[in-house]
């Protein structure tokens, strides 16, 4: 009597687990996705560490597969310590200073990011000048291409809709398709295109477009490797969008978490400038 009874007994409580498992399954099914400005939001930190760094950048062209052209540049970046009141999402655009390394008739020369204004010094002058963030550096890389930008801080983003697209290494990956807007005087480009990949919200793709609509290029993101304690793309391949026997790579390594000194960032600053 006692073992009919436990026989019946653990039969609700199996009906139970199986039914819980149901609505939690159905649950996930239905849970709302993440909005447009959340996507790019992770997606920015996942690109790039969302503290003070350093880093070094190697950029190099190439024509039909041969290497034309290389760049070396120490990049160093930091947060705005100021809240911006008019990004009411929190997201804070970065302040940068690129270091020319090699080759060495360049080297020493500086550029700098501070707000949306950007200026070159040249050590043999001893003067700075203002910039562009569209003017190009090497091959298909721009200034802004160098530099470390929260996207989300910069654009208004839409989401298109879930798409599989080929990767860099001609994989298949599952990504959320953005448009993305410029919404500041920060930003680089008029338009992007992007695509992040759904579960890692990795950037996989961008494509860039000026302002009167044009594609100027396409790139890819690569080479995945621990960056300060997250894995992340240490390569962006550009390809132009006119020839696409014109590819500029910008690699990135030596990653490392410096606090950096606010003076570092002011244009005044910039003929004293020696890294530590």
């Amino acid at each position: 009597m006692n073992m009919s009874k436990s026989k019946w007994t653990s039969r609700p409580s199996l009906l139970v687990v199986a039914l819980s498992g149901l609505l939690l399954a159905g649950a996930r099914a239905w849970a709302a996705p993440p909005s447009a400005r959340e996507i790019v939001e992770a997606s920015d930190r996942a690109r790039n560490p969302q503290q003070s760094f350093r880093s070094t950048l190697t950029l190099t062209t190439y024509r039909n597969g041969q290497a034309r052209e290389r760049v070396v540049l120490g990049v160093h970046a930091k947060p705005d310590p100021k809240p911006d009141p008019a990004n009411a999402g929190g997201a804070r655009p970065f302040k940068n200073l690129v270091r020319y390394i090699d080759p060495p008739r360049d080297a020493g020369k500086l550029v700098l990011l501070d707000a949306s204004k950007m200026w070159f010094y040249d050590p043999a002058s001893k003067t700075s000048v203002r910039i562009s963030a569209q003017q190009r550096l090497v091959g298909q890389a721009s200034n802004g291409d160098v530099l470390t930008v929260n996207l989300a801080h910069d654009y208004t983003a839409t989401l298109v809709g879930e798409e599989t697209i080929k990767d860099a290494d001609h994989q298949d990956r599952h990504a959320w398709h953005l448009n993305l807007l410029a919404a500041t005087g920060d930003a680089v480009y008029a338009r992007l295109e992007y695509w992040v990949e759904r579960d890692s919200y990795r950037a996989l793709k961008g494509k860039f477009y000026s302002d009167s609509g044009r594609l100027l290029k396409i790139a890819y993101y690569r080479k995945l490797a621990d960056v300060l304690g997250v894995t992340r793309p240490t390569e962006t391949v550009i390809i132009d969008a006119v020839d696409a026997n014109l590819v500029t790579t910008v690699e990135g390594a030596e990653y490392r978490a410096q606090e950096l000194p606010e003076a570092w960032f002011q244009r005044d600053y910039l003929p004293r400038f020696e890294e530590e």
